[in-house]
């Protein structure tokens, strides 16, 4: 159970709530380390936030209904950094541990001849982090989106969508488990979430 402090609820929360897209109750976002565009961000109720975030939901991409919704009862980490340049949605009762990287962009790199520094951002799909889904540490999601209640092992690396009730692992993330509702089990599968005899 998250507390809030009596400083939370009457100094940051009105400050927070004019600040940002939205601002549920009961949320918390403490000693961010950068905020870009807040009034495209847009954050439920009963969130919490750790410390050092950099949040942005900036349409360096020329999507100026560019978007970061944060669903009510998530939880993320400290040192989350979540970049937004078009769509990320993390859904209701989503756990993301800390340092986590979710984009939806990338840096262009297509010209050999100019730094990548100097590329123009490059769009990739948009994002979507499933209700009830479990984000690991380190874990990098770029471009893919996870279903309902997924795992995304530690230092994971995910560039491709990842459907509901699987756990994944690795850098890229490949599935190596699937929620059999036959079954009634968590069961190995192959790395396109097909189930594997025994």
């Amino acid at each position: 159970m998250i507390l809030f402090s009596l400083y939370d609820r009457l100094i940051l929360y009105p400050l927070n709530k004019f600040k940002f897209g939205a601002f549920g109750l009961h949320s918390s976002l403490n000693n961010a380390i950068r905020i870009e565009k807040p009034k495209n961000i847009f954050i439920g109720e009963k969130v919490s936030i750790g410390k050092f975030a950099w949040l942005a939901a900036n349409p360096l991409t020329g999507y100026k209904d560019c978007k970061l919704k944060i669903g009510n009862n998530t939880y993320i980490g400290n040192s989350a950094h979540i970049y937004c340049t078009k769509s990320i949605i993390i859904e209701n009762s989503v756990l993301i541990a800390d340092r986590v990287y979710i984009s939806d962009n990338q840096h262009g790199f297509g010209d050999i001849n100019r730094p990548i520094i100097d590329q123009p951002i490059v769009q990739l799909a948009d994002v979507v982090i499933k209700e009830g889904s479990w984000i690991g540490e380190n874990v990098c999601i770029s471009g893919a989106s996870i279903g309902k209640n997924s795992i995304i092992g530690a230092n994971s690396v995910v560039t491709k969508d990842i459907p509901d009730y699987c756990i994944a692992v690795g850098a890229p993330a490949k599935i190596i488990k699937r929620y059999s509702v036959d079954k009634e089990a968590w069961l190995k599968t192959d790395d396109k979430g097909n189930f594997i005899e025994i």
